[in-house]
């Protein structure tokens, strides 16, 4: 009796089988109500990198963090790459609203009784090297140090005393009377006295003169704006730097930024003006020499003067030649 119901209930199953078989392969209805099944791709990483993060090595805190597996990096590297790249100007330069770790030079000057009034160091961020560690360590994650270069002036204190024995270059130039336009040339021509530009220094005018504002003392006075001559708080302060740059291009000094003026001006030949304008147009220059020079500035009676001074062991280190 067992062996029966065993052999019977073998044989539904067998049964049954092949009605369920033949529903899901022939009958039009299945077919019709069970969609084709939809295809999924699907992109396979070699792995997911953990986050880099970027240190401040002045204070060794976390500055920036940087997710690569969620900014592309394994996807397309080259656009992950020229987003870095951003970031990495934007530290070094900053923006409108927030200044970034590069600083000029702020150089080193003397006071009436010669004794030196410290300026600032030049601070860099190397951009390009600090792209290369960061797509170096979005492969794994970690932390990236911040490659900033301090570079302090280069002149040695035991030189300070003799500075004022030699001129090596001057340049003089011309004023009519205009008490607000004559103030202005004072005022900048005292911020680049006495400054001390050493070997490899960098002089930034901008800098070393700062804002000129009412609060430093500029007067209204006419200017040139876009071939116009116009009225702004500085007026006259172009003198300064044009009588500057015609001093400096006497001897082998290296000029970084220099602009000219949208129309002629009387006080230089064409095309010897160095304009400039707080937070726009600079004049800038290196000291490529290795020996410091001196710049002094000479105001009153109509006249400014600017030389360029050093020690007389220093003189022969500086190639004078005519003026272009």
């Amino acid at each position: 009796m067992k062996k029966w119901i065993t052999a019977f209930i073998l044989l539904f199953s067998i049964g049954l089988t092949g009605c369920q078989k033949n529903v899901t392969e022939e009958s039009p209805i299945a077919s019709a109500e069970m969609p084709e099944p939809k295809k999924i791709y699907s992109y396979t990483f070699e792995r997911e990198p953990g986050n880099v993060a970027l240190i401040d090595p002045n204070t060794s805190e976390v500055i920036h963090t940087i997710a690569p597996y969620e900014q592309g990096y394994e996807l397309d590297k080259e656009t992950y790459k020229k987003d870095i790249e951003k970031l990495a100007k934007t530290l070094a330069r900053g923006t409108r609203e927030n200044p970034g770790y590069d600083r000029r030079m702020n150089l080193d000057r003397l006071d009436e009784q010669g004794n030196v009034i410290k300026g600032s160091p030049l601070i860099l961020l190397d951009e390009k090297e600090l792209v290369e560690r960061i797509m170096a360590a979005s492969a794994v994650g970690g932390k990236v140090v911040l490659p900033i270069t301090v570079t302090e002036t280069g002149y040695d204190q035991a030189d300070i005393p003799h500075l004022n024995e030699v001129t090596i270059a001057s340049y003089t130039t011309y004023f009519k009377a205009d008490p607000n336009r004559n103030k202005n040339i004072e005022l900048s021509a005292k911020s680049i006295n006495n400054t001390i530009v050493g070997s490899g220094d960098h002089f930034s005018f901008n800098t070393v003169v700062g804002p000129r504002d009412e609060v430093s003392g500029y007067q209204p006075a006419p200017e040139i704006i876009s071939g116009e001559l116009v009225m702004g708080i500085g007026g006259g302060v172009c003198q300064t730097s044009s009588t500057l740059f015609n001093a400096l291009d006497q001897v082998s000094l290296k000029i970084l930024e220099r602009h000219h003026h949208s129309r002629e001006i009387g006080y230089v030949p064409k095309g010897r003006d160095a304009t400039v304008s707080y937070g726009g147009l600079d004049f800038r220059f290196q000291n490529t020499t290795d020996a410091p020079i001196l710049i002094k500035a000479i105001y009153g009676n109509g006249a400014l003067t600017i030389e360029l001074r050093t020690a007389k062991k220093y003189k022969d280190r500086f190639t004078p030649f005519d003026l272009k």
